[in-house]
């Protein structure tokens, strides 16, 4: 790591171990600790910045390089703001906060400020790159436009999710409603479309409309090809010598519970003779990102299995998190 940067994390975990303890000086082995954790989380949001900035890059390609110079629309909240582009020639940069900032306050109070936080970032850095970086213009021919510009502004929407925040807000509504009534948020993104997609048909064409339906199946299709789809929850399996830290972690910083399995070892020179405790919880995709940090700060040498969660029944998952 960089001296500079190195010094700079000593001084941060200097101060946050004498604020706990003001009348007592700071020591190498209460100062260490804090020091790792600093580096932890310095790696991952650096990680997850560069997954938002190329994911907004991408989605200002798609804009302004394929739907925006031909009069497409897309859906969600993307959708909605090219819509009024269209109709009331306002900046579209303008739009795309001015749209999703009801969905980002929703995001605050269901997910958590975290998320809210990186999103607002992310929304308005697309707006500055749609403002400022003026793309060409890649072609007028219809088909290309509503795949490759549906292609791109998912590959946008997608990094941005890998970063932990998103620039469409309609998947932090759709999680909100999810959780009200029995739908998946996959069923409630797609009546939420059909209505953009009815109202686009009837303000604009019926043709524009499917085109705009085709760009919104390109878009979904990377997405899920990015992130595996926003819909879709995943299974964790932990296996760590710290498994008491990393149990107590998931149920105070995530608040999630969990299922603890009585396992043995199988591996190395201790073979079988030694118990271990294995943990499962399943999360959403949207807080995979604070998991694996919060994991990595506690043991990088956990092992980690993750798999897709197609169906889920009753638990805690699909309810507000566990009150701290």
């Amino acid at each position: 790591m960089n001296p500079i940067i190195a010094r700079l994390l000593v001084k941060i975990a200097k101060r946050r171990v004498e604020n706990k303890h003001p009348k007592i000086p700071a020591t190498k082995r209460e100062v260490v600790p804090v020091v790792r954790t600093l580096q932890v989380e310095l790696r991952h949001n650096i990680k997850e910045f560069f997954f938002i900035a190329i994911g907004v890059f991408s989605a200002g390609f798609g804009l302004k390089g394929f739907l925006l110079p031909n009069k497409f629309i897309d859906g969600g909240a993307t959708g909605v703001s090219l819509l009024l582009e269209n109709l009331t020639h306002f900046p579209l940069e303008f739009l795309l906060i001015i749209v999703n900032l009801p969905f980002l306050i929703l995001g605050a109070r269901t997910i958590n400020r975290k998320f809210a936080i990186k999103s607002i970032i992310a929304i308005s850095m697309l707006a500055i790159v749609v403002h400022l970086i003026d793309y060409p213009t890649i072609t007028d021919d219809k088909l290309l436009i509503a795949v490759f510009g549906g292609f791109f502004l998912g590959l946008g929407i997608g990094m941005s999710m890998r970063g932990g925040g998103v620039i469409d807000g309609t998947e932090v509504l759709a999680i909100y409603l999810s959780k009200k009534f029995s739908l998946t948020i996959g069923d409630v993104l797609l009546l939420i479309n059909i209505l953009i997609f009815s109202f686009g048909a009837y303000v604009l064409s019926v043709e524009t409309a499917l085109y705009a339906i085709l760009t919104y199946l390109a878009a979904a299709k990377t997405v899920d090809f990015v992130v595996d789809g926003v819909e879709e929850y995943v299974g964790v399996t932990i296996i760590s010598e710290k498994h008491e830290e990393i149990r107590v972690m998931l149920i105070e910083s995530l608040r999630r519970a969990c299922t603890i399995y009585a396992g043995k070892g199988g591996y190395g020179k201790r073979g079988n003779s030694y118990d271990k405790d294995i943990l499962y919880t399943v999360i959403t995709r949207l807080e995979m990102s604070k998991l694996e940090t919060e994991i990595d700060k506690i043991d990088k040498d956990a092992f980690i299995v993750m798999g897709t969660v197609k169906d889920l029944r009753g638990g805690m998952i699909k309810k507000k998190p566990m009150k701290s």
